[in-house]
């Protein structure tokens, strides 16, 4: 099939990847973490749309769905390329906060997403000793992760209002990622050039109704962060297990829950996509 022709704007980004050839094996972990945490949500989508249909039981966090894939066979071995996978996602995410690779600048918005960066590389850092605690069948975390953390900020001084600054952080992204979907934002971070039209037109398509969803459940979450402040109640705190919970209990809540359940599916495909096609610069502009 025939390639696209690459913008200016890819140029470069093809020209900045370029710089820095001597660590080749950073971007690689990088793009199997983005693959390794698609094939996550294909995990948790997979079983919040059984739920959806009455299928499987209750609904999944991250760590459920680890469980249950350690108890598949040849699980264990499928969890520690998941985790390595993670960690990979994890030191891309510490690059990408320290290094600039967006070029996003040092102005409010660039360090509010850069940090947004090293937030999610502690949440999936967790997720990676989670998949190795079920690998080595040593256990993951006991209870909610979520929870926990909560419990450790509500007991600082400030903590209430840390904890519902991160709920509005998150329903900001939360948005901004409903926004890049919608906008067609996020296909700006793709070379569009090594892509051919059918691969461009599925992650077009896959990738905004991914997206969506995602940001959907993130919204909640951000939700249930700002109850827990206003209530001091660690209780309060959900992750995307009780995310998923709240849409089943909705007005046509099995519907609006196996909708999402299938764009989390197809964010975990676009995952792939994104971690095998998504520019990774460590120059600078």
């Amino acid at each position: 099939m025939a390639k696209h022709t690459p913008t200016k704007q890819q140029t470069k980004q093809k020209a900045s990847e370029a710089k820095d050839e001597s660590k080749p094996w950073i971007r690689r972990l990088g793009r199997f973490g983005y693959m390794s945490q698609g094939f996550v949500y294909i995990l948790i989508g997979v079983l919040a749309f059984m739920t959806a249909t009455g299928v499987g039981g209750d609904t999944e966090d991250t760590n459920g769905a680890l469980q249950t894939l350690a108890s598949m066979p040849f699980g264990e071995v499928v969890l520690w390329l998941v985790g390595i996978g993670l960690m990979g996602y994890v030191i891309w995410m510490f690059i990408r906060a320290s290094v600039d690779t967006g070029h996003l600048g040092k102005g409010i918005k660039g360090v509010f997403v850069r940090a947004g960066f090293v937030g999610s590389a502690l949440i999936y850092a967790s997720l990676a000793f989670n998949a190795f605690s079920f690998a080595t069948h040593s256990g993951g975390s006991g209870g909610s992760d979520e929870e926990t953390y909560s419990q450790i900020l509500l007991s600082q001084p400030f903590g209430q209002w840390i904890i519902g600054a991160i709920g509005i952080g998150i329903i900001v992204y939360a948005l901004y990622e409903g926004y890049k979907a919608i906008s067609g934002l996020f296909l700006k971070e793709f070379k569009k050039a090594e892509m051919n039209k059918h691969e461009w037109n599925l992650t077009r398509t896959i990738g905004r109704m991914g997206l969506v969803s995602r940001a959907i459940v993130f919204a909640l979450i951000g939700v249930f962060l700002i109850q827990t402040a206003l209530n001091a109640d660690a209780d309060d705190t959900q992750g995307m297990d009780g995310a998923l919970y709240e849409l089943s209990q909705q007005p046509y809540g099995q519907w609006l829950l196996g909708v999402v359940a299938i764009g989390l599916i197809l964010f975990g495909v676009y995952g792939y996509f994104y971690g095998r096609y998504v520019h990774m610069n460590f120059g600078r502009k």
